[in-house]
């Protein structure tokens, strides 16, 4: 979805990783947890934390600033786990990301919304849904389903699967 495609306005779940404050679409958020037991994974990537135990359903768990090339996330009382509901291949699969901390829900409305910046051809921007202004901040709107590729979200419900047998 662009952001010309946003017509209505959005509500969206704030977080922090480091001093940058993000949104996802409530839409694709399931619950938000106190940071709580993950076991490790071997042979994951770096940025896949491991797994956790949701009332009886294995849920993998990345840690959303290794993912975005930040420093490891050192726990605190205010970090937390937001449980997702992402999409790979036309199949929903359950998702945690570990973040600083949870913010707020927030409604933006669509002339609060520009387009994600172009930072050249590299580097790649097309999980930034856009990016909202409230209070002369900015805030880094994701879209979720993109954020991961898709042999990493296939990766992670494949250790949510082998963990659960």
């Amino acid at each position: 979805m662009s952001v010309s495609s946003i017509t209505e306005t959005g509500q969206y779940l704030t977080f922090k990783l480091e001093d940058e404050v993000f949104a996802l679409d409530i839409g694709k958020v399931r619950e938000v947890l106190d940071f709580t037991l993950i076991a490790k994974v071997p042979q994951t990537p770096d940025f896949m934390l491991g797994v956790l135990n949701l009332r009886g359903n294995v849920v993998p768990v990345v840690d959303m600033r290794l993912k975005f090339a930040m420093t490891r996330t050192e726990t605190t009382v205010n970090t937390c786990i937001i449980i997702v509901e992402i999409e790979i291949d036309g199949e929903n699969t359950v998702l945690g990301a570990l973040v600083d901390s949870v913010q707020e829900v927030m409604d933006l409305e669509p002339d609060q919304i520009e387009p994600a910046p172009r930072i050249g051809t590299r580097l790649n921007t097309k999980f930034i849904k856009g990016m909202g202004k409230r209070d002369n901040h900015f805030i880094i709107i994701l879209d979720i389903d993109k954020v991961f590729s898709s042999d990493e979200l296939a990766m992670a419900r494949d250790v949510g699967e082998e963990s659960a047998a």
